[in-house]
């Protein structure tokens, strides 16, 4: 599959099968993170990763829409410095979150982004040193409806490229 239909073809998934990931996968995914690049290369980075359904369920409690960390089959934590007095963190964390979930797609891996709200809460459950933070996960797992998953992108969910692309002005 391009990286083109790729793109073109992610879903959010918040629904996943027991099928295992494969360690091999699941490092891959994570090397396409630690791979993004970043701003001045800085790497803002740092990736926790849950397997242990008593912890998913426990960091899903600490956003208002982050229930589908509990059925993941893994989850990462973004963990990063205080991304709010260094707005570049926040966009490095961006690319390192797209860069792992179009990997997983390409692998027929489901996942979606989840914001943490209860960051204090989340901290303490991941251990995390009093200078780091989380503020997203991401949830990922084979789908548990394939035919969501494969579907084709239907016609007029996203805007036309005539309404979002301006040429030398607006």
């Amino acid at each position: 599959m391009s990286v083109y239909e790729t793109v073109r073809t992610k879903r959010a998934t918040r629904k996943f099968s027991d099928q295992p990931i494969a360690e091999q996968d699941l490092t891959r995914i994570l090397d396409a993170g630690r791979w993004s690049g970043s701003s001045k290369n800085n790497q803002p980075w740092h990736f926790v990763v849950l397997q242990e359904r008593e912890r998913l369920a426990a960091l899903s409690e600490c956003g208002q829409w982050a229930r589908h960390l509990a059925g993941a089959t893994v989850g990462i934590a973004l963990v990063s410095g205080d991304w709010m007095e260094r707005w570049p963190v926040a966009f490095d964390l961006g690319r390192a979150t797209q860069n792992m979930m179009l990997v997983a797609q390409e692998m027929g891996i489901g996942s979606v982004i989840a914001n943490i709200y209860e960051i204090e809460k989340a901290n303490a459950l991941l251990g995390l040193p009093a200078d780091k933070m989380c503020y997203s996960a991401i949830s990922f797992g084979y789908p548990a409806e394939l035919d969501k998953f494969t579907r084709p992108p239907r016609a007029g969910a996203k805007r036309s490229f005539v309404e979002v692309v301006h040429w030398e002005r607006w």
